[in-house]
Order: C-alpha cells, then structure tokens, then sequence
C-alpha cells in the first residue's frame, strides 16, 4: 500500500520540474514512509511513497520493464499476483522481482489497457508506455483506493490524495457549492465529483486512457443485478457451499503479505467470520485489534471478548473517549479531505494508530458484507416501507420498524406518530427509484436549513436527488427492489464514506493497509446473482451467508442483531470542556468568513446541542458534524479561519 502522483502532458510542452513531483509525493508520505521515488522524462512525470509489504527489497517503484518503455507506479494489492504472474510466464514474460507491482506492467504488454479486468486486487495505478505516448490510469472495481485527477494548462494531474494535487503550480483549493449540497444528501459527493471546484475522482472500476492530446474515461467493471423475473439457482445448500469456498479463498489471497497480517474484531458477524476464515490459514496466533465506547449503547466489548475466547487470538482493545475523537477530529478532516456528518472516522483513525503502534502494517477487516449480502438495516426497512405503502392507513404496519432498531432506544420510546412521520417520507413514491433510502436522504438534507443566503444562490436551485436518478444504470428498474436498495449503497455509500472516510484514508494516515474478503468480485458477483429471499428472509438479514459461515462462530455471535458502528457525535464536542477550536469555528465571524453557513442558526444549533445532551437528535448531530467538518476543511485547504 503506497500513495502515488505524477502528470503527464497532453500535447509536448515542458513540464515542472523534478522539485514539482517531489513536493507532491512528499505530501503523501504518511501512505508509505518506507521509500520514496520518482521518473521524469520529457511527456511524464511518475512519483511513488512506498509501504513496503510484499517483495520488501525488490519492489521500488516507479518500476519499469526491462527495456525501460513501461513504467507504473501503483497503490495497493494484486492479491492473485501469484496466478497470474504465473500465467504470463507461460506467455513468455521474464520477471525481475518477486512484487505484485511487476504483474501490471506485464499484463499490461501482454492485454493492453484492459488489463485491469485480470486483477484481484484494490488498486489505483498510472502506466506510461512511452512508445505509444500513453498515460493509463485505474482504480479498483469497488473504489478500495482512492484515485484524483485534474487538468492545469493541458497536463493531467494525478494523485492518490487530493492535498498531492493542491502542490502542482497553479492548482488551487476551492470547495464546490454541488458537491457541499451532495455531501450533506449522500455523505459523500458523487463521483466524478469531489469537494473541490476543477478536481475529479476516477470513480470505481473505471479507468482512464490519456492519449493523441485527449483523454478517455470509461468502465472496465460495472455492479449489476439480474431482472427480477429471471430465475438463477435457488439451491441454498450449493450456494452455501459456493459462497463459502470462495470466502475462504478470498481471505486466503488477502493474507499474502512479507509482513505480519492482523484483522479488526468489532464484535458483529462480519468481522468474526472474516477473523475465523483468516485463523485457518495463519500459522501463527492471528491478532485482533477492536474499539470499545464509553457509552454501553455503543460499546461492543462484550462480544468482542466472546469472539477472542472463541477463536484464541492475541487481542488489543482501543478505549477511544469523546475528548479522544474532538482532539483528533482535525487531522481527520485533513486526511479525509471531505465534510463529515459523523464522528465515527475518527475512533477508526485512533484504532488504525493502534495497530501500526503495535507493529503492523495490514488488517484484515470485515466491510462489505452488508452491501453484499443484505445486512443493513435499510433493507428490512424498504421492504417493511414498501409492505405499509400498499396499505397506507395501517396502524400497525408501520409499528414492524421498531423491530429493526431494537440498538436505538430513543426510537424505540417514540410514539407511532412519530415512525409513521419519519419512515413515510416519500411513501406515496413505490415507484421512485430511490425509494429504499428517501428517508435517509430526507433526513441528512436538514442540513439544508442551515445554508447561508450565498450557499444557497451558487446551489441554485440544483436536485442532488434527481442527478443521482439520471445516473443510474439502464436496467435499473427492472431489478428486485433489494437489489436497487443494494446498488445505491454499494455504488456511492461504500467506496464515498466506508472505504474512503471510514476507511482509506484514515488506515493510510498511519501506513495502515485495510483488506476486505467480502469485496473480492468473485464474491460481490455471487451476491449480486443471489435470490432476495437467500439475502434478506423475512426480517432475517444475511441469510445464507449466516448459513455458509455461522457454523465457524459463537451461536450468540450468529444470532445477533446487526449492529452498525458507531461513535458519539456532537456530544463529543459540547460542554465546558469542548476544544478551543470548536468554539473559534462556530463563531459567528468564523461562519461568515467562510461563508457556507447562516451564523445565527449555527450558534443556535450549537447551544442546543451543547444543552441537550445526550438527547439530541439525529439530525442536529448529523448538521454539527457537517458545519464543524466543513469549518475545518474550509481552514485546512482554503484559507485559515481560526
């Protein structure tokens, strides 16, 4: 895992010098403190951090074929570099190292562009074939890796962090009214969009051809579900089978590594089963790694320690407090590079420093297996939603919903009046295609009432919602209603917020490489070709992959509840004790400065959560998180504001 930049020129014309590409490579040393390198030559300009992990001597990068007419830099992992490296031995290939790098550029002679398409990995890299006077650029199939671009004069500009970028001569930092807007529907912009005016992200499975003064951008690998009226295998127990076999394999390609492997431990079914996969084939005591709350409706300890005993790991548990998560939330705006609506990325920053303090470099981590298999709680929820639309006036449809949140307590105490308001939004819409998650996005855009008079006019007008209806695939409408509310998370939530501000970015703050079994495209396909009933039976989440794995684990661990991670959120910054930062960021000379937010209706916001708690509600935490995230993005890129 590395963190990587470079340029190439469009059309022959000079480009910065070698101090140019140092100073951007230098800006994402934390990705990989154990070298350093970059190549220049007269069209291109390669840089490369390196967290060395596999073929520790032989893997620096830039590194090019023999006769020096390719070269790549590259983050990330080709896990089944072994089979394909010996795949293109067969086709002839000569290799130098033993490195997972070297397979790219070879498989790259040998297929082309569409090389990608042969890996198993998470990866983002840039090959430059000087004979054609190609750049190619590519981003792994469920955006494990993050990858930015952007155009300066007729060069393109790439990096594996948008800081990188800010360091190339005339790039400059400018938050996007679009993408703030989207940022407080969606978590997270939509790709090609980030938080910043005039620089992209490759969105996932795509890549990017620079070629004869133009550039191309297209998919090589797109997530889709069958129709619903075709009927695919329905035998559980040969499915069970097939999902199990290539879960384990899966895990076993994710722990090739020269280096010692761990694996997060949260305590729910997905990182215990990925914990108990990666037991089978780790010859030493495997070690776990978890997080544990102050508050008991967050902390997951318990369980924890029940999946410890059960599978004897060597164990280190992280104590992360709310004075923890608001000193440290600064540096995890500055890694995420985004507004955030919650505080749970900064207890992950915390636990990623933990396990490279203890002297590793890779965990194995559970995520995806909701978006996969059908965990959240979003999907009982559509279909709990879609079950009341068809008798609207029911009193006790609608009451089914207390049964998905039995963690919340203060939902649970709600009168029905007060469910029937929240999880009606857009009931009367079966056939919108966001259905599944109008409640979620009618939720988050409360945040809206708080933009400043300026904000508002440069949005103008603008539907988030309708640009993410426009970009859906052509054969949206005819899937399984599970299967739409499963694409909207795995497509924009999972690689704009779990993988990236939840994951990425705040692992790599520490040189701290993440892997993820469940988001290995053989088994995301699988799960995407499952039945409804085999992923989501009755109320009964993750139904065969409970069935597949559950007999691996602790009954009491099989039959839980889904719990999703969380950390405290406002209540982390309110009272006498809040860092001074929080109270110069509220300010109302900071808010009008930055010019993003009303100042009155954040100082009111601001007492209220202060005076409310533990008791605010989800929406006043969701709006502190966003106007304080966005405070700090705006003081960290933009201009100082404190």
């Amino acid at each position: 895992m590395c963190g990587i930049a470079g340029y190439f020129a469009l059309t022959p014309r000079p480009l910065p010098g070698r101090e140019v590409l140092e100073r951007m490579v230098d800006a994402v040393r934390h990705r990989g403190p154990d070298d350093a390198g970059v190549y220049l030559d007269g069209r291109c300009g390669l840089g490369h951090r390196r967290l060395s992990i596999i073929d520790l001597a032989g893997g620096r990068q830039p590194l090019a074929t023999a006769d020096r007419t390719l070269w790549v830099t590259f983050n990330g992992e080709i896990f089944n570099y072994v089979e394909l490296r010996d795949t293109l031995i067969g086709r002839g290939c000569a290799f130098r190292t033993s490195s997972d790098t070297e397979t790219i550029l070879h498989a790259y002679a040998e297929y082309g562009a569409d090389c990608a398409k042969h890996f198993n990995g998470d990866f983002a890299y840039a090959v430059w074939d000087r004979r054609r006077g190609r750049l190619v650029i590519a981003r792994d199939r469920m955006g494990v890796r993050p990858l930015y671009y952007a155009l300066r004069d007729g060069v393109l500009v790439f990096a594996s962090e948008i800081k990188a970028l800010l360091r190339y001569p005339g790039l400059r930092a400018e938050l996007d009214p679009l993408a703030l807007d989207q940022c407080f529907t969606f978590w997270a912009p939509l790709a090609p969009r980030t938080p910043f005016k005039d620089i992209s992200e490759l969105p996932p499975g795509h890549q990017l051809v620079a070629e004869d003064g133009e550039i191309k951008v297209s998919p090589y690998w797109e997530l889709s579900f069958p129709p619903r009226s075709e009927r695919g295998s329905a035998n559980e127990a040969e499915l069970g089978e097939e999902l199990e076999a290539l879960l384990d394999d899966a895990t076993r390609i994710r722990l090739r590594a020269d280096v010692p492997v761990g694996s997060y431990l949260s305590g729910g079914f997905d990182s215990s089963a990925t914990t108990a996969l990666a037991r089978r084939h780790n010859g030493e005591r495997l070690r776990t790694f978890s997080l544990e709350f102050e508050s008991p409706e967050l902390n997951e300890a318990p369980w924890q320690r029940a999946m410890v005993e059960a599978l004897g790991t060597e164990h280190s548990a992280l104590r992360c407090t709310r004075a923890d998560i608001a000193a440290h939330f600064p540096d995890v705006i500055r890694h995420t590079e985004r507004p955030l609506v919650r505080s749970a990325p900064a207890a992950l920053y915390l636990l990623a420093r933990q396990v490279r303090d203890h002297g590793f470099k890779v965990v194995l981590t559970g995520e995806g297996a909701d978006e996969v298999f059908g965990g959240y709680d979003i999907f009982k929820e559509d279909k709990v939603r879609r079950f009341w639309a068809r008798r609207p006036d029911s009193k006790w449809r609608p009451l089914l919903l207390r049964r998905l949140y039995p963690y919340l307590g203060a939902l649970q105490s709600q009168p029905p009046r007060y469910l029937e308001a929240f999880f009606g939004a857009g009931l009367e819409r079966r056939d919108d295609p966001l259905f599944s998650h109008l409640p979620r996005f009618a939720l988050t855009r409360r945040i809206a009432q708080f933009y400043s008079p300026e904000l508002r006019a440069a949005i103008n007008g603008y539907d988030p919602l309708q640009e993410l209806r426009e970009s859906l695939p052509a054969g949206f409408a005819a899937w399984h209603p599970l299967s739409r509310a499963q694409y909207l998370e795995t497509r924009w939530l999972l690689p704009g917020y779990i993988l990236s501000s939840q994951g990425d970015r705040v692992s790599m703050a520490h040189a701290v490489e993440g892997r993820f079994p469940f988001l290995d495209h053989r088994v995301v396909e699988l799960g995407a070709r499952l039945p409804a009933r085999l992923k989501v039976n009755g109320l009964r989440e993750k139904h065969l992959l409970r069935r597949a794995l559950g007999r691996h684990l602790p009954g009491e661990i099989v039959e839980r509840h889904k719990q999703p991670y969380r950390a405290p959120d406002a209540e982390s910054f309110a009272g006498p004790d809040a860092p001074d930062y929080v109270r110069a960021l509220l300010a109302p000379e900071a808010i009008v400065r930055a010019g993003y937010f009303e100042p009155r209706a954040i100082a009111h916001l601001a007492a209220k959560c202060s005076r409310a708690q533990p008791h605010v509600s989800t929406g006043d935490n969701m709006a502190f998180m966003a106007v304080l995230s966005t405070q700090l993005l705006h003081s960290h890129f933009v201009a100082p504001l404190i």
